[in-house]
């Protein structure tokens, strides 16, 4: 029997029929990931495997690395053909990990092949792959239409010229790809000497010299309004955790000016911790009225500490799989944020991302803390996400959000991914949503009555359809 087969993670007869009834069918909404613009307007084609499955994804890289392999084959220079068979290694050790299932989901939805993947199948898999990546159908639109991929949010910075979504827009591409605002930069005043040449290069995008911070905010609006006549619908911050203090405008001025003092040589100038919390604090509140105005919706990425490998940093930079779930306290600065924005009625539709499954039902109660007529689950406790992708890490989001909120206003999932080989996430999120109240189904804790199409196909697209104005 095939291991990918129709079953695979349906336990019961009704989850097997709420998944092809209602979930195996729908389009794909992605409204946040980390694809190439520049590789989607130019409709890539990949010359080999390595090229579309392997670079730049930090999932695999983290497997091979704890399987023994060496880091030339993870993120290195090494020739791809020795890259794929390193990764082709590991993959038989990832049992119980998400990457053996995504692995040959990918394999079986792409390519058509049913064969385990390891180092033995690796090179008839390698090739059987290339020859299709030859045909029409696996260029970077051919993979977006067969996968019914009807909206792409890309992840930005502020300072991008956007270039590539210009010609996106201008395309034949059969997936709407929308740039997504990403200010991380904007408030990371940790690294004075940085924050200053991304403030620099932000005065130079906008025509609007930042020397201060009304300057540096109108710089910011600026680039919103380029953004928005792009099609932007979402802004994303990643954040170790939402900051408790909020800076008045007239501290926020002076930290700012302190800031720019710096720009000649950052190493004479240091800014609190405290001050760099509440300037944050300031400016995400600035930013949310904003979005407000904008009807953008405001995601807040949270509980990630990056980087942690400083010699592989050094190295290869950022993105490079050296990252782990941070336990820093969350919901209270979760609280001063979204309560300061909603007492002056300017808190915008917010996705809120949590990272540590401990904090699950803290983050689904803070849901229910704002809402606005007509505006259904205007606080949304997002998808399981990076960590927490996974059988469990998804059935415990949507267990919390269950019990806690209504699962049925949920918006679903999204890649969060670099690889276009990511979409079968989507399958997976839906067949482990369908099994659960398959199961649940069956054991009479639901009633076997009701019609769950609407849940099961609101979660899958239709919600996030409506979410985010589509």
């Amino acid at each position: 029997m095939e291991f990918i087969n129709d079953n695979f993670l349906l336990e019961s007869v009704t989850a097997r029929e709420l998944y092809q009834k209602h979930a195996q069918d729908q389009p794909i909404i992605d409204y946040h990931c980390h694809l190439c613009p520049t590789d989607l307007a130019e409709n890539r084609r990949f010359s080999n495997l390595y090229d579309l499955w392997l670079a730049n994804d930090h999932y695999k890289w983290r497997a091979m690395r704890l399987n023994g392999e060496p880091e030339e084959l993870c993120s290195g220079d090494a020739d791809p053909y020795e890259k794929f068979m390193a990764y082709a290694r590991t993959v038989p050790y990832t049992l119980r990990n998400p990457i053996f299932h995504w692995t040959h989901l990918e394999l079986k939805r792409y390519f058509g092949i049913d064969t385990l993947l390891n180092e033995a199948t690796a090179p008839e898999i390698w090739e059987k792959a290339n020859a299709a990546l030859e045909h029409k159908d696996h260029s970077t639109w051919g993979i977006l239409e067969r996968h019914k991929v009807t909206m792409i949010g890309t992840t930005d910075d502020p300072t991008d010229d956007l270039s590539a979504h210009q010609k996106l827009a201008q395309s034949a591409c059969p997936t709407r790809v929308l740039p997504s605002f990403r200010p991380d930069s904007a408030y990371a005043l940790g690294d004075l000497q940085t924050w200053n040449k991304w403030t620099d290069k932000l005065a130079a995008a906008s025509g609007i010299e930042c020397a201060n911070l009304a300057n540096f905010k109108q710089a910011l609006l600026q680039r919103m309004k380029h953004f928005k006549d792009l099609g932007c619908v979402a802004s994303d911050h990643g954040l170790s955790h939402c900051p408790r203090k909020i800076a008045s405008d007239s501290e926020a001025t002076r930290i700012f000016e302190h800031a720019r003092r710096g720009q000649e040589d950052s190493n004479e100038y240091s800014i609190d911790p405290d001050h760099i919390e509440a300037f944050t604090g300031h400016l995400l509140c600035w930013l949310g009225e904003q979005y407000k105005k904008n009807t953008w919706v405001m995601q807040l990425h949270l509980g990630a500490i990056r980087n942690v490998n400083r010699s592989i940093y050094n190295i290869y930079g950022a993105d490079a799989g050296c990252d782990s779930i941070d336990d820093t306290p969350q919901i209270k600065g979760l609280a001063v944020l979204l309560g300061e924005l909603s007492a002056c009625d300017q808190l915008p539709k917010t996705i809120l991302y949590n990272l540590d499954p401990a904090k699950n039902y803290p983050f689904a109660s803070m849901c229910g803390n704002f809402f606005e007529t007509n505006e259904p689950a205007k606080i949304q406790f997002g998808s399981g996400w990076w960590f927490l992708d996974q059988i469990e890490g998804m059935t415990k989001q949507i267990n919390a959000l269950s019990n806690l909120g209504l699962l049925s206003q949920f918006i679903g999932m999204l890649t969060d991914s670099r690889s276009l080989m990511s979409y079968p996430r989507h399958e997976y999120f839906r067949r482990i949503l369908c099994n659960i109240l398959g199961n649940e189904i069956e054991r009479g804790y639901l009633p076997s009555e009701m019609d769950f199409g609407a849940l099961v196909s609101g979660v899958c697209y239709k919600n996030a359809k409506n979410y985010f104005n589509l």
